[in-house]
């Protein structure tokens, strides 16, 4: 029995999961949107300076996932809008339903 489809953009890894997120900052709201090729699309209202967009980014996604802010890490993209985000002690099962959910 082979797993479940996973969408292109998240990857498992050992210890959680990763995203690859094509993020819009100065968005009206802060939203989690449909994923758009190999890339989910988020949006914050915060800037892309001085990394507010980033830490909004981090933020969302750790209340979406009702997990802790220090298991939402930035992995690369810092200064790009294309961005990989790993989330660890999570998995793909629980990952999914909550960026589902929006």
């Amino acid at each position: 029995m082979s797993a479940p489809q996973l969408p292109p953009f998240l990857s498992v890894q050992a210890d959680g999961v990763t995203l690859a997120i094509k993020l819009q900052p100065r968005a009206s709201k802060n939203e989690i949107g449909e994923p758009l090729g190999a890339e989910l699309r988020i949006k914050v209202t915060a800037p892309p300076v001085d990394a507010a967009a980033n830490e909004a980014l981090l933020r969302l996604l750790a209340e979406k996932l009702d997990c802790p802010r220090g298991s939402v890490q930035l992995a690369r993209g810092h200064t790009s809008r294309h961005k990989l985000v790993k989330v660890q002690g999570l998995t793909a099962d629980e990952v999914l339903p909550k960026l589902a959910g929006r």
